[in-house]
């Protein structure tokens, strides 16, 4: 289905709408394991998802109407598996310009992928990449945004939406639409080779750094630092002096 708010940007001008599915990246998948055609840019998005996934198999709660769930299928073949942060860093920055008029100062990009605003979680990134021999042969990129909600179950308590923050109820394809518009800009500039300036924009906008706070690893509470994020994607996490490198998954961020 074409739509044509998305007229000048190739992602998203094949939007196709379902009205209820398991995982808009799933569905995704099937249909390339199927050799069926599908345009770079597409998207899939969801009213109702009934089975999000996010990092590591967690759950994404999604509600009818409310929240945008949707996934977008790339073909980086410019990239090399060793570079897949890198495409992770450009998506996390799309969303980050679109929402950044909105919410200021307070948004930030939570390592790896995750949408912040101050200390609670507006949204998620799941990114699954195709490798075919030294190439990233596609990337299917499911994106699940809080919009307007108005509550939350109590499995979900460190869930925000932008209602609550901003008390306005938003338009979820003019949503999508910046969103496609931002993850669009971003991506070109990896395919031109920028990638010193999507590392440099990605710290910039990177939840706690050079901010001494509180983690967790190995069941041990500690106070650190985040003072980089390797070129492969790992943390690097400053702690009595020494860094330390953490993968997804290694460390917990605490809120205390």
């Amino acid at each position: 289905m074409q739509n044509n708010i998305f007229s000048g940007v190739f992602v998203g001008q094949n939007l196709v709408t379902l009205k209820e599915v398991d995982s808009t990246n799933t569905f995704l998948k099937n249909i390339l394991a199927k050799s069926e055609p599908v345009s770079e840019g597409t998207v899939i998005m969801a009213e109702s998802q009934i089975a999000g996934r996010g990092q590591q198999q967690n759950r994404w709660y999604s509600s009818t109407g409310e929240s945008l769930a949707f996934s977008i299928l790339l073909n980086p073949t410019f990239l090399k598996p060793d570079q897949q942060f890198d495409l992770t860093r450009a998506i996390s920055l799309g969303v980050y310009q679109a929402l950044n008029p909105l919410l200021g100062t307070s948004l930030r990009i939570k390592w790896p992928n995750d949408i912040y605003i101050d200390k609670r979680k507006l949204g998620g990134i799941l990114i699954e990449n195709q490798i075919q021999g030294s190439i990233i042969k596609n990337s299917v990129i499911g994106i699940g945004l809080n919009i307007n909600q108005a509550s939350f179950p109590e499995w979900v308590p460190n869930a925000v939406s932008l209602k609550q923050i901003l008390h306005t109820d938003y338009d979820l394809k003019a949503i999508l639409f910046e969103i496609c518009r931002g993850i669009a800009y971003w991506y070109v500039k990896l395919k031109a080779g920028e990638i010193s300036l999507i590392r440099e924009q990605y710290l910039k906008a990177l939840y706690r750094f050079n901010e001494p706070g509180k983690f967790k690893a190995n069941s041990v509470e500690f106070e650190g630092t985040i003072k980089s994020v390797q070129p492969n994607g790992l943390l690097e996490v400053w702690h009595n002096d020494e860094p330390k490198l953490y993968n997804l998954k290694e460390i917990e961020f605490l809120n205390k």
